[in-house]
């Protein structure tokens, strides 16, 4: 009988290959294993290799849960190395999941497919997200549709994302949370849009307040509810009126099916204090009302709850000219306006507020008639001109020619200087054109009565009169004809022929001397010269005793008239 014959080292290795089959096929794939034992937190899992090998029981559980696992299981694991140095396999049931779920997730993000994951963690820029097995990249811009402060309530929970790009080869994977919930958001927003209809009133919250407006959920979908629309009286910001949370009623104005926008508004709802507006407010009807808003061009005036009107800013003041709006009148002021024009249609009403005082050039003219005597400051020197400042905030004008007797220009506008207090007579106040003419010259001694007739009414042109000097003044005199007589002014140049004549400090006053009247001016005040006094003797001597053609100097002439009257006596 033949005995069986041992088997060698070569047939126990053939053996096992048979048995096994390639070890060295096994490293870097997924393959099936079964649950032997569960050691701590460990799970044994034969693989079909010499050796058994170890992995830890997290790998089998999600983010934030335990592992459901038990001998016997059959699970799927990747294959790090058939054996360590411990002689065990080395399993990943992490990187098996992880291929697979790379697998998997290059067919749905190649389809467009949502793909559901687990926020788990938190990095630099936003979050971190489970992919069963694939970590992705979650940018916080992605997280919702809004801003999300606290993320908290999100993580560690199964939800749907979006996968936006992926790369296998850098392990690259980025997606959105909120593309999910924009593409649900427009699949309820276009059904809810269509049960919509412009006119329908409809309850919603106010989820968002910005300066424009506040957008409002009318459940699924918001509409803007502008500031405008919110009530007819001003509301300079709608938190004036509404505060996030806030349940209103409000009425679809306008839906933009296209875009999907919704505008609402809330006065819609009211009674529109617009309608009868001429009838409540007639053109010169005067209203008290309160100031609600200040522009460069003007001030608005609250007349009822909705009702506004526009005093433009040249209807603000009768003396305050080219001032900002907000210089004449203060927000909340309650003030007097009167109606200028009403219209309705345009929603416009046109006030005035200086029209609801008396005319301060009226009331001027009343107090002040022509001939009477006034006090002011100097406000302004123009080049034909004083201003002077009066009652109620109104100005007068002393024209040059009227500020001092027998001086004009710029001689007489450096006679006195901004901020004096000067006394002065009214001549004339035009209400139309808002304009007073004032006269100094005809308070000074000897100045026309009102009617214009000068003090001394029997002077005429050319007569040669003895005057007095009343004061001396660097342009020239002041001067009185006879003792009582009309006064008047002799220029610097009119002092005499010579230079040296004609300096005003070589005359005192009360000094008397000759001079000729050569004109009245339009006051009836009549002007003196001595030069042309001198002239018209030498014109005469020459006339009468001989010509200077001869060769006689006036000396010789006048001598000779001298001689001549003697011999005569």
């Amino acid at each position: 009988m033949a005995t069986a014959a041992f088997p060698t080292r070569d047939d126990f290795a053939a053996l096992l290959n048979e048995t096994l089959g390639d070890n060295d096929g096994f490293e870097g794939r997924v393959v099936k294993g079964t649950v032997t034992a569960i050691e701590n937190d460990l799970a044994v899992i034969d693989v079909g290799l010499k050796s058994e090998g170890r992995v830890p029981l997290r790998e089998f559980a999600a983010p934030g849960q335990k592992a459901d696992l038990k001998v016997g299981d059959e699970v799927e694991v990747f294959v790090d190395r058939v054996e360590n140095i411990n002689g065990e396999a080395m399993l990943s049931r992490d990187r098996a999941r992880r291929e697979a779920a790379w697998d998997k997730l290059e067919g749905e993000f190649a389809a467009g497919n949502r793909v559901d994951g687990v926020i788990f963690g938190r990095v630099k820029g936003g979050f971190t997200v489970d992919l069963g097995g694939a970590v992705a990249f979650l940018p916080g811009s992605q997280v919702d549709i809004r801003p999300v402060r606290d993320v908290q309530p999100l993580m560690d929970i199964p939800q749907p994302f979006q996968v936006l790009k992926m790369d296998r080869r850098r392990g690259n994977i980025v997606v959105s949370r909120r593309a999910v919930l924009e593409e649900t958001r427009a699949e309820q927003r276009t059904g809810l849009i269509q049960s919509l209809h412009e006119g329908q009133v409809i309850d919603g919250v106010v989820k968002n307040i910005t300066d424009y407006g506040a957008f409002v959920d009318l459940g699924g979908i918001d509409g803007l509810l502008h500031v405008t629309d919110l009530s007819y009286k001003r509301v300079n910001h709608p938190s004036e009126v509404l505060n996030i949370g806030d349940t209103v009623k409000v009425q679809i104005i306008r839906i933009n099916r296209d875009t999907q926008r919704i505008s609402l508004g809330m006065k819609q709802l009211e009674s529109d204090p617009w309608e009868g507006a001429a009838a409540k407010y007639p053109i010169g009807a005067k209203f008290h009302g309160r100031v609600t808003n200040i522009t460069e061009y003007g001030a608005f005036v609250e007349l009822e709850p909705g009702i506004e009107g526009l005093v433009h800013v040249s209807e603000m003041s009768w003396t305050k000219k080219n001032v900002h709006p907000g210089k004449i009148v203060s927000t909340s002021q309650e003030v007097d306006v009167i109606i200028l024009e009403v219209d309705e249609d345009k929603r416009r009403i046109s006030l005035g507020l200086k029209q609801a005082q008396q005319n301060p050039w009226e009331k001027f003219a009343e107090a002040h008639p022509v001939g009477s005597q006034v006090e002011g400051e100097v406000k302004n020197a123009t080049e034909f001109g004083l201003f002077i400042g009066l009652d109620n905030d109104v100005d007068g004008m002393v024209h040059m020619s009227d500020i001092a007797w027998g001086i004009s220009g710029e001689d007489a506008l450096n006679l006195h200087r901004k901020g004096e207090m000067v006394q002065a007579i009214v001549l004339d106040v035009d209400v139309e054109k808002e304009r007073i003419s004032l006269g100094m010259k005809q308070l000074e001694r000897g100045a026309p009565a009102a009617g214009g007739v000068s003090a001394g009414g029997t002077l005429k042109k050319n007569d040669v009169i003895t005057v007095t000097v009343l004061e001396v003044r660097d342009g020239g005199l002041e001067v009185q004809a006879g003792e009582d007589g009309a006064t008047g002014f002799i220029k610097r140049s009119d002092l005499g022929r010579d230079r040296d004549e004609q300096r005003p400090e070589r005359f005192q006053v009360g000094q008397k001397f000759d001079a000729m009247v050569t004109g009245f001016d339009r006051s009836k005040k009549p002007t003196f010269s001595v030069k042309a006094m001198q002239i018209a003797e030498e014109k005469q001597a020459v006339a009468q005793y001989g010509s200077s053609d001869s060769g006689a100097s006036l000396g010789d002439i006048l001598g000779a008239a001298l001689n001549k009257a003697k011999q005569g006596k």
